[in-house]
């Protein structure tokens, strides 16, 4: 994984850490336990955009 990905976390996310953390491509969303070292051999699941806005519309 790239060491360029920019991770950032909700707004809503608890003060004990228990959320995820996103990174966005034009191609991909890199998805990862906030709690998970940050380093670029740290585990984290990629998905399209698309699959991702589908993900957060059934959230609602």
């Amino acid at each position: 994984m790239s060491t360029d990905l920019v991770w950032f976390k909700s707004s809503y996310s608890g003060s004990e850490g228990e959320c995820v953390e996103i990174a966005l491509t034009p191609t991909t969303v890199h998805i990862r336990d906030s709690k998970a070292p940050a380093t670029p051999a740290a585990p984290a699941v990629q998905v399209t955009p698309t699959t991702w806005t589908t993900f957060l519309n059934s959230l609602l």
